[in-house]
């Protein structure tokens, strides 16, 4: 997901792979992010339009060779459960912390996981909005903030008590020390996790999957 503040923006890459509400992916070769609607530029050729509500996500659909692919047990050979509390201290701004914490609560997920998401996500600014779409605090798809009843995103408050309701389907998903899982598919979605059998080869997902793992451990 990860924020640019942003409110159009047109992107043009090798590859893009874009995943539909209902579930669909469609190959694209760049987009373009005008208001509510998502301009594909298809690889054949044209462009097609559709309502940014229905798409759940866009990733950069470039593959990492076998030899990059993360040794997840041997990186982390001691588990850590996402819905055990572990922060001695949340940064970012004081006024986002009972927030979190309230989120935490609600929903059984690490104060310092739903923080990790935050800062590599919008670092800590509630009205970010990426170049794909993602709004708020923790970079929700319209699509998906409506899936999690969060009507407005950029309401800080909503948009964290969302983000952390996802995180917690997903640990009850993958598995609750499957923390590579759990991010990897906040990024890809649930579909792609499921269909590769773990972390997606997407390089754009692994780096994610890196650096918000970093960070989480980093409030410890």
């Amino acid at each position: 997901m990860a924020a640019a503040l942003l409110a159009a923006s047109t992107l043009r890459l090798d590859a893009a792979l874009v995943v539909l509400d209902d579930g669909r992916t469609m190959k694209a070769t760049g987009f373009e992010l005008k208001g509510e609607r998502v301009a594909i530029h298809l690889p054949g050729g044209g462009t097609l339009s559709l309502d940014i509500d229905r798409i759940e996500r866009i990733l950069d659909d470039e593959i990492v060779p076998d030899p990059e692919l993360p040794r997840q047990e041997a990186a982390r050979p001691t588990r850590r459960s996402v819905r055990t509390p572990a922060a001695a201290e949340l940064p970012g701004p004081a006024s986002l912390r009972p927030l979190i914490l309230a989120a935490a609560l609600e929903h059984r997920v690490d104060p310092g996981l739903i923080t990790a998401v935050i800062r590599f996500e919008s670092n800590f600014s509630p009205r970010a909005v990426s170049p794909k779409g993602a709004r708020g605090l923790m970079q929700l798809m319209p699509a998906t903030a409506r899936r999690l009843g969060v009507q407005r995103p950029f309401d800080p408050g909503e948009n964290i008590r969302g983000g952390a309701a996802y995180l917690s389907q997903l640990a009850t998903r993958f598995g609750e020390t499957e923390v590579e899982l759990i991010l990897a598919a906040y990024n890809a979605g649930e579909q792609a996790v499921a269909s590769y059998g773990g972390v997606p080869p997407y390089r754009e997902t692994r780096d994610y999957v890196r650096k918000v793992s970093a960070l989480w451990d980093s409030l410890r």
